[in-house]
């Protein structure tokens, strides 16, 4: 995980150990399956509170379809001054490699209360569909479709100083896969009231039947060993398909063209100890060659979900460079 492991915090460390433990010796199964009763139990949930700020925040729960539990969690950060002022709103999709966690999963959970307070920004954090119970396009189906609800149904959803027109979408990992989708989905839809004004792609997963230099490099890390990685698009792609299916290795032989398509500005997050940083940059790099506004971060000590740790000095770098993306974005 890191060149000196042994500068991380306990906490840190601590996870990172009992993460990999369990999911490569409880979770998954040899057969592929996953034990989702297990999962589920060491998966610790959290409940909202929108009567009562949480550190500064209120959080409200909405459902769109219970057949699909598809639902969402808005957090919305309590005006500080007497006048209200008008805020973004981030659409947040979680990460886990498709495969597990939730929005109300404790780390997603305290993630979205940190964005909405620091940044500040109303976050929309949706639950979507997991795999390998629910396949690709399960997931992109729900996200966004819970998009195009928000966009019907804001009156009754968003607080008054909740600003549409400076809406992003953002995700880790599977989430900033998840993301990069809904940009391109929204670049070919008509949406009523809300308008997409960047992308935010924290260590977004992407992939592809190549085997990076960072891949081979960083195999063994906890967080996102290769042989897990493998395992997670096995469960997420459709049945037949290799990670050079175009959700997954999205400037690869069988990816879709998007130099026409009118996609907002989008922000890279990479870290230097992640296995899947080359995909990362190949992604940056493809965003380039295909005429889009894209900016790359480069945090070189940073591993694979960083940002959910903010004892980590990565961590407060990090919310100042996404605030001034989303202050540059507003602006224009």
């Amino acid at each position: 995980m890191s060149q000196n492991s042994a500068d991380l915090p306990w906490k840190v460390r601590l996870f990172a150990s009992l993460f990999s433990s369990a999911f490569k010796f409880m979770i998954r199964r040899t057969d592929g399956s996953i034990n989702r009763r297990l999962l589920n139990f060491l998966d610790y949930k959290t409940s909202p509170s929108p009567n009562k700020p949480v550190d500064g925040v209120i959080t409200t729960d909405f459902t769109i379809d219970e057949a699909r539990n598809l639902w969402f969690r808005v957090y919305t950060p309590v005006p500080t001054s007497g006048s209200e002022v008008n805020v973004p709103v981030i659409f947040y999709f979680h990460g886990s490699g498709f495969i597990c966690m939730a929005a109300n999963s404790k780390l997603f959970d305290g993630f979205c209360y940190r964005l909405a307070r620091l940044l500040p920004a109303v976050i929309i954090s949706v639950n979507y569909r997991l795999a390998p119970e629910n396949r690709y396009p399960c997931q992109y189906e729900d996200g966004f479709d819970a998009i195009r609800f928000v966009d019907k149904s804001y009156l009754e959803i968003l607080p008054s100083h909740a600003n549409l027109k400076h809406s992003f979408v953002a995700g880790d990992s599977a989430g900033g896969n998840l993301a990069h989708h809904m940009a391109v989905k929204a670049s070919k839809s008509e949406l009523s009231s809300i308008k997409l004004t960047g992308v935010i792609a924290i260590q977004p997963f992407f992939g592809g039947e190549e085997r990076t230099r960072s891949e081979i490099k960083l195999s063994g890390d906890p967080f996102v060993p290769m042989d897990t990685t493998d395992w997670m698009w096995r469960s997420f792609l459709p049945e037949g398909s290799n990670r050079d299916h175009q959700v997954s290795n999205v400037f690869g032989p069988n990816s879709a063209d998007i130099s026409q398509l009118k996609l907002p500005a989008v922000l890279v997050i990479v870290g230097g100890l992640d296995p899947l940083q080359d995909w990362q940059k190949r992604y940056y790099e493809g965003l380039k060659k295909s005429g889009k506004e894209v900016y790359l971060v480069d945090y070189v000590n940073a591993f694979h979900s960083f940002y959910l740790f903010p004892c980590l000095p990565e961590f407060p770098l990090f919310i100042e460079q996404v605030k001034e993306f989303m202050q540059e974005q507003m602006s224009t």
